[in-house]
């Protein structure tokens, strides 16, 4: 059922000093709780961490946490990065059932070159990720849109996009994804045009006086 198998060690000390010297040994604190359970500190290689994230389904991987022999299936969640290494410092895993529906944060990927763009509209997306709520085992990596048909003006909203059996949506309909803005250059040579017709004479009409000499 789950997508990956982690070891977990329980973790008996806590405090900056441990949790340095567990950092230098590979390994990342981290906290299980969920499911009206007790939360269990432990430790968990942060290379096989990485790893498993790593793969499609990023942070909704139904990971199974072994700890001392017993598992659990859980989802990591909270993942804390060193503001300058980039190396992972702590994260937390909820435990999740098979059988029960769970909320989670799907990336949105716009797919195809947009007809709009290639006449030199701007494409903009507005929603990169998009809530929903499902069985652990239902979440898609990911939600894709075509967007190759969008003219200039052209939007797709979150009621436009599709998801699979099982998968609730629960952001409006009505939000914003994504669209075709006008090209920038064009409306700046249109106001231009505007400023330079105004300083030019109608036809037949006297040309504007100059301003008399300073002299």
């Amino acid at each position: 059922m789950a997508d990956a198998t982690l070891i977990a060690e329980r973790r008996p000390e806590r405090g900056k000093r441990p949790a340095g010297r567990i950092r230098r040994e590979g390994l990342v604190p981290a906290v299980v709780y969920g499911l009206g359970a007790d939360n269990v500190s432990v430790t968990v290689s942060q290379r096989e961490l990485i790893h498993i994230l790593s793969g499609g389904s990023g942070m909704n991987t139904l990971i199974t946490l072994n700890i001392d022999g017993t598992e659990e299936l859980a989802i990591a969640r909270e993942l804390q990065r060193h503001p300058v290494k980039g190396n992972v410092i702590h994260v937390d895993f909820v435990r999740v059932r098979a059988d029960q529906t769970i909320q989670a944060e799907i990336p949105v990927h716009l797919v195809g070159e947009a007809e709009g763009a290639v006449r030199g509209g701007v494409l903009e997306q507005l929603v990169h990720t998009l809530t929903v709520e499902a069985k652990p085992s239902d979440f898609p990596p990911s939600i894709e849109h075509d967007v190759s048909a969008l003219e200039i003006g052209g939007q797709v909203y979150v009621r436009d996009l599709t998801v699979p059996p099982g998968v609730t949506v629960l952001q409006e309909g009505d939000d914003l994804v994504a669209q075709i803005s006008a090209p920038r250059v064009a409306e700046v040579a249109e106001g231009a045009e505007g400023e330079a017709a105004e300083g030019v004479p109608a036809e037949g009409g006297a040309a504007p006086a100059e301003a008399p000499s300073a002299e």
